[in-house]
């Protein structure tokens, strides 16, 4: 997914079908300056982390 996409998303407010590794997540926030995206996944939502817009996956 490119970074544009992501703030797409996360400006959306609509539950979109997004994945990091094969796990649905949910996107907090996207930094433009690093193209990082701060995320959850949707069954550990005290698990967030940091990880490349490039690895999110839409369904």
């Amino acid at each position: 997914m490119n970074r544009q996409r992501a703030q797409e998303i996360v400006d959306s407010g609509e539950m979109i079908h997004v994945t990091y590794n094969g796990k649905p997540i949910y996107i907090q926030h996207v930094d433009e300056q690093s193209n990082m995206a701060r995320i959850y996944p949707l069954d550990e939502p005290t698990h967030e982390e940091d990880v490349p817009v490039q690895k999110l996956e839409e369904h």
